[in-house]
């Protein structure tokens, strides 16, 4: 705003003592001082606010005056409520430095008018703003010039003094300022990945505002230019679409922001869609090829033909790793209620942004993973560096629960109460012919974590050489019946004596049998284990002591 914009505001009440010529300056923010040398806290432009409480005498105004003026501030303008009329050597020491000169009549409190220059200023700043991002989207729309979201996050947090990153649905940090400072922890962001996904299952329009560990966000849906519609369709498209939009947090507190900022902060979400498209098309060479292997190999082609289509896909999906890296395979599902919507396309944005992740395959090729769908899956090929030859490659790679670790929370907010997502993960395999076989394991290895509880739920190869891998094949009448042969007795007692078998009989079974280690395990006196030992084995009429009973009584454990 201009100097001369603050006489045309009768609510301020200014009269201009001095400096007529200079009223064209622009002012770029406004401080209330009276430091003798205040010039240590200024950066220019500054409206500086003075009840000359540092005036002692009338040569106090010279010094005052040229070190202010040295700065680069705006204007001065002096309260007249403790001194009355502003004394003539200040008049003469700003004429002499040039410096424009205001008296504040004591009626107006310095709050009235730097709350006016603080919000003239910031809508200024803020159109000024709009004007880059309309700008900056339009050249990232017609090619890759404008520089990616952190510029205009930049722009945010050095025009406005807004700290914002972009976060995908799972919580993984997509950008962010350099002038915003560090990001936020990992924790945090999945909790405001998990509290966006909440808000926006309830069908709440955004911004939707937070506060995770004492710090208040608002958070900005980011829907890509083909995403926007479908998820105004209704709820069945925004559960489609939901789980693999982006999100813009922004740490501050969007509740009483002016319509015009509110607009801005949609454009810059605009922005950020423009980014995330072109990286969706980007991912579409990338599950070309995966779809292309993935054919051949669920049709039983040669392993030579295999083979030279993953020296194709290789230099693609990751660099320098040479032409034979080791594979794995990966395998996700989405199950809906109802099952009315496709769960495949879900479960491939889905497996898109879990792997996704610099310790997978580098910080600089973090994003090449090829990741094709056939009907309700999503199919995986992880691309590995190649291991010494005394190893098999099942000491490598991805472990199914690593996964999951830093997304389960924010991916059940998600899923709800209504979805599902399973994933399994095979061991490394080394050439063409080991695809076949690790892609039957990868799905042997998602239907055991099918058969767990929990919306989001994962296991690996390695657990396929245990009992679990038999469990999920059971039919449920035979479960049922077998569980409720050997565990209904010990339930029915519980619940009419609180007797605490069932938890006693897990207990004993994780110790191996050993009295002593279970008795302190339970806090209890071994005469105490003895005894529901004792009747476990009464109303079931096994024997503890037997392997065959141990075996069956941890089998149905495990399947209840």
């Amino acid at each position: 705003m201009r100097l001369r914009a603050l006489l045309d505001t009768d609510a301020l009440g200014l009269r201009l003592l001095g400096g007529e010529d200079e009223l064209d300056r622009t002012v770029r923010g406004v401080m209330t001082t009276d430091l003798r040398d205040p010039s240590r806290y200024l950066s220019g432009g500054e409206l500086v606010l003075t009840g000359l409480a540092w005036r002692r005498d009338p040569a106090d105004s010279e010094s005052f005056v040229r070190l202010v003026a040295g700065a680069g501030v705006a204007a001065l303008a002096a309260g007249e409520a403790e001194l009355g009329a502003v004394p003539d050597d200040l008049i003469t020491a700003c004429a002499r430095h040039r410096l424009p000169l205001f008296a504040v009549h004591e009626s107006v409190a310095f709050a009235t008018i730097t709350e006016h220059v603080v919000r003239q200023v910031s809508g200024e700043r803020a159109g000024d703003l709009a004007a880059v991002v309309d700008r900056h989207r339009r050249m990232m729309t017609s090619g890759p010039a404008g520089g990616g979201p952190d510029v205009v996050l930049d722009l945010l947090g050095s025009d406005l003094d807004l700290r914002a990153w972009v976060l995908s649905p799972a919580g993984r940090l997509i950008a962010g300022s350099k002038v915003s400072g560090p990001a936020p922890a990992p924790d945090v962001c999945a909790a405001l990945a998990a509290e966006h996904l909440t808000a926006s299952r309830t069908g709440r329009r955004g911004p939707h505002r937070v506060t995770v560990g004492g710090t208040t966000y608002s958070l900005f849906p980011v829907r890509g230019n083909g995403r926007t519609a479908a998820a105004q369709g209704g709820s069945r498209d925004v559960r489609e679409t939901l789980l693999s939009d982006w999100l813009l947090a922004v740490e501050a507190d969007a509740g009483d922001w002016p319509a015009e900022r509110l607009d801005l902060l949609q454009g810059v979400t605009q922005l950020i869609a423009v980014e995330r498209d072109r990286r969706d098309t980007a991912r579409t060479v990338r599950r070309r090829l995966a779809q292309e292997v993935l054919e051949l190999v669920q049709t039983g082609a040669a392993p030579s033909e295999i083979a030279a289509r993953l020296r194709v896909a290789a230099p693609v999906l990751l660099p320098g790793l040479g032409a034979a890296p080791h594979w794995q395979v990966v395998v996700a599902r989405v199950d809906w209620a109802g099952g009315e919507i496709e769960g495949g396309p879900v479960a491939q944005a889905l497996l898109e942004e879990i792997l996704v992740d610099p310790l997978l395959a580098g910080p600089e090729h973090s994003d090449r993973i090829a990741v094709a769908q056939t009907g309700d899956e999503a199919i995986a090929l992880v691309p590995l560096p190649a291991v010494s030859s005394e190893h098999d490659g099942s000491e490598t790679g991805i472990l199914a629960e690593e996964l999951l670790t830093a997304v389960r929370d924010p991916l059940s907010a998600g899923l709800d109460d209504d979805g599902r997502l399973t994933i399994g993960v095979s061991a490394a395999v080394h050439s063409a012919e080991g695809l076949r076989g690790a892609l039957e394991e990868a799905r042997h290895a998602r239907r055991v974590a099918a058969a767990r509880p929990g919306r989001v739920c994962a296991a690996g190869h390695q657990e396929l050489a245990s009992h679990v891998l038999l469990l999920p094949f059971v039919p449920d009448d035979v479960r049922r019946a077998f569980t409720a042969r050997l565990l209904d007795p010990l339930r029915d007692y519980d619940r009419r004596h609180r007797a605490e078998l069932i938890p006693t009989l897990e207990a004993f079974l994780e110790c191996d049998g050993s009295w002593t280690r279970c008795a302190t395990r339970l806090h209890l006196h071994v005469n105490t284990l003895r005894y529901r030992v004792g009747r476990i084995e009464q109303l079931t009429g096994r024997d503890l002591s037997r392997l065959e009973d141990k075996l069956d009584f941890f089998l149905a454990l495990r399947m209840s």
